[in-house]
């Protein structure tokens, strides 16, 4: 049985961007096929919660091979929209010019198969900020149900 969700689900409104793409460049790194995250749509310093989402279409360079009689979207690709949703958060909070590159995965579990053609909503809760780390709880959801959680671990670049 997957645990609570980090956050109220019903609360986060993915009709209202805090930030788009260009928003997101200004904070990430990642260009071009590398880009997993869409849109921030929630975001909570106090509470230290982050939400935005990643629409999966059927043209995303790994449809073709991962599984071609039914594309499923890997799970490595979950983790870096994951760890692209903790990298904008870090860079919205902390004021520093560096990005969060990846540090480690922790606990990471998969729990359904996600395809093309679904909205995948990301949530991050920090768990620390310190200057030479972030660790962040994370799941992710496609129509309210959970198909991945973690703990990633960032480090600034």
């Amino acid at each position: 049985m997957p645990p609570k969700p980090l956050v109220d689900l019903d609360a986060i409104d993915t009709g209202s961007l805090l930030a788009g793409p260009e928003e997101i460049r200004a904070h990430n790194p990642q260009r071009f096929e590398m880009e997993h995250l869409d849109a921030v749509v929630y975001l909570d310093t106090d509470e230290g919660v982050v939400a935005g989402y990643k629409d999966v279409t059927d043209d995303e360079f790994w449809v073709r091979g991962h599984i071609p009689e039914r594309p499923l979207l890997p799970g490595v690709l979950m983790c870096e929209a994951a760890a692209q949703l903790c990298s904008f958060y870090y860079n919205e909070v902390v004021e520093t010019d560096k990005f969060l590159g990846f540090g480690g995965l922790e606990d990471v579990k998969f729990r359904r198969a996600v395809e093309p053609n679904c909205r995948l909503l990301i949530v991050a809760r920090v768990r620390e900020l310190r200057p030479r780390r972030a660790t962040f709880d994370c799941q992710a959801f496609v129509d309210g149900r959970m198909v991945f959680e973690g703990t990633v671990i960032g480090m600034p670049m």
